[in-house]
């Protein structure tokens, strides 16, 4: 199992979460940054040092972009990765809020394109849900899940579609895990066919703000 961390906490807050972040970065995923609900207007030189330390300790970075949902101009989603790398040198992008629908699939596709031709090397799809036939063959990973661990406990089922998908291509991200219960999400993830994930013990309205359960997991995993 691998680990996508969304940390969503500047590191002048919470120095600590980012420095035990960097000491387990060559056993994650990738590493989602989010400055501003983005880039920002500007480079952020405590974002640029933590992104220097993540890369020379072996972290893929990806940027948050949003996409609302497909409502936004194609254009601004671009700039903003284009941001991202310029600023910080990300590796790729993390999608947010991207459309699940068979209408919205050829506008990803386009989107995806763009995004690889400008440069993005790693792309995260984060629909949220399992999205419609064709969007899991343009990412290099798509959440297939985003939600509170009480739904995933007891509702979320391994959709039929999704199965023909190898692990590594399917990230499940599970907010409200009690901490004992983290390794059991994770387990929950792995028999779901999710080969990444992130479980969290924070809440809304910013669950990704405490991680370390999730670096725990981290830690252990690299330890095995």
């Amino acid at each position: 199992m691998s680990l996508l961390i969304p940390l969503y906490v500047h590191p002048a807050e919470d120095p600590g979460a980012w420095h035990r972040l960097i000491t387990a970065a060559d056993r994650t995923h990738s590493v989602v940054l989010n400055p501003a609900n983005g880039p920002g207007t500007g480079p952020d030189q405590a974002f640029t040092a933590v992104a220097e330390a993540l890369r020379a300790a072996g972290a893929r970075l990806l940027g948050y972009v949003d996409t609302d949902y497909g409502a936004r101009d194609p254009s601004a989603v671009t700039a903003d990765a284009r941001r991202h790398r310029e600023w910080y040198a990300v590796d790729g992008c993390f999608l947010d809020r991207v459309s699940a629908g068979p209408d919205g699939l050829p506008g990803c596709r386009r989107l995806v394109r763009s995004l690889r031709g400008a440069g993005a090397r790693t792309v995260v799809l984060n629909p949220g849900v399992d999205p419609a036939p064709g969007y899991v063959r343009l990412a290099d990973l798509t959440v297939t899940f985003e939600g509170h661990w009480s739904t995933y406990a007891a509702a979320f089922s391994r959709p039929a579609r999704t199965k023909p998908h190898p692990p590594e291509r399917i990230c499940h991200l599970v907010y409200g895990v009690p901490e004992a219960l983290v390794p059991l999400a994770v387990r929950t993830a792995q028999d779901r066919g999710a080969g990444v994930c992130c479980p969290v013990t924070g809440e809304l309205p910013n669950p990704w703000a405490e991680l370390t359960p999730a670096l725990t997991v981290a830690e252990t995993e690299g330890r095995a």
